[in-house]
């Protein structure tokens, strides 16, 4: 199986990119919601940012509460240090179990790994390929006022907190940009699984 990370900054167009590639045969997973699975209650990511932050990151259902735990780690590098120590470990133990059953139903198949911080916490060095997905700046944070219903000021803040889309591309073996239509990031989107999947063949051999 050819593993291809695949990563941009907040806000970029990344799940749009991965829906196509998901429709095309490319076996997904998505490092957020793996995140998502390692802090649930029980588990130990889970108590370890308990202590870390207290039980105001807790909502009332006592799960973490993302909404009350993004504003204090977007706010302070050395906080979002922490949270970052804690979890990458357990996503990426999540993960190599993923992939290893994902290869046992396909193994001459593509997989994609989907995380934001995939170069910031070297985990891009685990893959086949790196696929960087992009847009422009002034596209980017429109879209994150949009999703997240944030001011001007609070999504420039959350862009200037990630590793700038320039910087992340210097990485990349192939390079998406969503910055114009739907159709337009399809096809780019194409053109590259193309590529992957005479990596993939390559690969095999």
């Amino acid at each position: 199986m050819l593993n291809v990370g695949l990563t941009g900054s907040i806000a970029v167009g990344k799940s749009f990119v991965v829906s196509v590639l998901a429709e095309l045969g490319c076996v997904v997973f998505d490092a957020d919601q793996v995140a998502h699975s390692v802090m649930e209650p029980g588990r130990a990511a889970y108590f370890d940012l308990v202590k870390e932050f207290g039980d105001g990151i807790l909502g009332a259902d006592r799960q973490i509460d993302r909404s009350r735990l993004g504003p204090i780690v977007f706010a302070d590098a050395e906080r979002r240090r922490r949270l970052n120590e804690i979890v990458h470990p357990r996503v990426i133990e999540e993960q190599n179990r993923l992939l290893k059953e994902a290869e046992a139903r396909q193994p001459d198949g593509i997989s994609i790994i989907d995380a934001a911080l995939m170069i910031e916490s070297g985990g891009y060095k685990r893959f086949d390929k790196l696929i960087v997905v992009y847009c422009d700046r002034e596209t980017q944070i429109a879209r994150l006022m949009k999703r997240n219903l944030l001011t001007r000021e609070d999504a420039e803040q959350r862009v200037a907190a990630q590793m700038s889309s320039e910087e992340k591309r210097r990485y990349a073996d192939y390079e998406i940009d969503t910055s114009g239509t739907f159709a337009e990031t399809r096809q780019r989107v194409i053109a590259v699984y193309r590529q992957l999947l005479r990596d993939q063949q390559a690969k095999a051999q």
